[in-house]
């Protein structure tokens, strides 16, 4: 087979770019694709040895030779109007001196590069939609233990959960402030076929009136003074084929109250200021603390709306509702306060829990979370005892009697502490140091826990 000489072949495949012109460090044109010539009304071969200014008057070859400077990316109008994208680069010898430079075109036409912007556009939401779903494969599996305690109270809830999640219907979750409502919305998302979306969360009472409807429905550019001349896409957009939850749903004005049903019924809403409507495919997740029955017959709720949400109802059981996983929280708070802060404490006392069961606690787990963070702080290291505790042992004195008798709560603590010395030696098939690990307490505590309930015979 006869083989084409390279010089042929560098030439031939210069030809085939699009617009091409190579110009020496005089500024001469040495080689032109055919193409350009063709737009600029020359012969190819014609061109050769013309100053590169006299037949492309607005090129920026001339000043790559002068700045040594390469340009890339730039907007440039060819003789016959149309816009295209070219990159010029210099041309340097082995001492890195310009001895030339070329230019060549990215796209024939702006079109191309639209199309190409769009298609740039396209992947990136491809990569995004990946990310979360990545994001949210890491995390499903362990979502539900994002929900502390096994209490009978919070194992129903849990079913309840995993059952409601795979489903489209709307999920109201009550209870008494500080309960964790939000965790619970968040497992139900991270279930459901739209973990892969945004969990979009909208506190309905921390938004003033005035914003509230704009914050959630959108507007439209110049709806109203202040307002972007883009518009704005509300939460419920920014919610789509994801999840949306509306804290404190007892707090949206009654006006508004008429348009989120709109947006259940229809699914579809109007922007504020707009005409055209939005197609919407969410989940909406209603928390409340307030008894929103009550509130339909005060003429504060529309009861419609209220039957439209309440499809399933999860009532949070408060704290001292579910006194068996004060331990579990305590062991869970402790181990995040100290990545969040630094400190280096082992566990709660079993003298602190007995009190933590004599205390009503009216903020709930929030409050014991808070009461912990104070407590972990201020002792940075060991055991939390009743000394770490002044600012709180007075609340719980002043209180009511123990909730449930202290030798039941004992019985409770021992139960969940053994299973989860149990369930740490499983994992770790009998390492014991990597189960103190696993349940963050120290080696010494470990090993007199395994005394205490007799376990270390059982993994020897």
């Amino acid at each position: 087979m006869r083989q084409i000489p390279l010089a042929n072949l560098l030439k031939a495949g210069i030809d085939s770019l699009f617009l091409f012109v190579m110009i020496d460090e005089k500024g001469r044109i040495r080689h032109i694709s055919r193409a350009y010539a063709d737009i600029l009304g020359v012969p190819a071969d014609g061109a050769i040895g013309k100053p590169v200014k006299n037949l492309i008057p607005n090129t920026g070859l001339p000043r790559v030779l002068e700045t040594g400077q390469d340009e890339v990316g730039q907007l440039f109008v060819l003789k016959n109007g149309e816009s295209v994208i070219c990159n010029r680069l210099g041309i340097r010898d082995e001492g890195g001196k310009i001895i030339g430079a070329i230019s060549m075109a990215l796209f024939p036409d702006m079109d191309q590069l639209a199309k190409f912007t769009l298609r740039i556009k396209r992947l990136e939401k491809e990569n995004e939609l990946y990310q979360r779903q990545l994001a949210a494969f890491k995390q499903t599996p362990f979502c539900l233990d994002s929900i502390i305690g096994n209490s009978p109270y919070i194992e129903k809830i849990k079913e309840t959960v995993k059952k409601v999640a795979k489903s489209k219907l709307c999920v109201l979750l009550t209870g008494e402030t500080g309960t964790g409502k939000e965790v619970f919305a968040n497992a139900i998302h991270q279930l459901s076929p739209r973990c892969y979306g945004n969990f979009v969360k909208v506190n309905c009472a921390a938004i003033p009136g005035e914003l509230l409807e704009s914050e959630l429905f959108g507007y439209e550019g110049g709806a109203f003074s202040g307002a972007s001349k883009c518009g704005k896409a509300g939460k419920f957009e920014l919610a789509n084929n994801g999840t949306i939850m509306l804290d404190e749903i007892g707090e949206l004005p009654l006006h508004l109250q008429s348009k989120l049903l709109r947006v259940l019924q229809e699914n579809e809403l109007e922007r504020v200021g707009g005409t055209k409507t939005v197609p919407l495919d969410i989940r909406v997740i209603c928390c409340t603390n307030q008894y929103l029955g009550a509130m339909t017959t005060a003429k504060r709720f529309r009861s419609d709306l209220y039957y439209r949400i309440n499809t399933v109802e999860i009532a949070i059981p408060p704290l001292r509702d579910r006194f068996e996983d004060i331990p579990l929280l305590c062991d869970n708070f402790v181990r995040k306060i100290n990545r969040i802060h630094g400190c280096y404490i082992e566990g709660v006392s079993d003298v602190m829990l007995r009190h933590f069961l004599r205390y009503s606690w009216p903020g709930n787990v929030r409050e014991l979370e808070h009461v912990l963070e104070q407590a972990c702080v201020m002792a940075s290291s060991g055991i939390l005892d009743e000394s770490h505790f002044d600012f709180f042992l007075p609340r719980v004195f002043q209180g009511p009697a123990p909730l449930v008798p202290v030798s039941e709560f004992d019985t409770a603590v021992e139960a969940v502490e053994k299973d989860a010395i149990l369930k740490a030696l499983q994992n770790t098939r009998g390492n014991k140091s990597q189960a103190a690990a696993m349940l963050n307490i120290s080696r010494s505590r470990f090993y007199e826990r395994l005394r205490k309930y007799n376990i270390e015979a059982v993994f020897q």
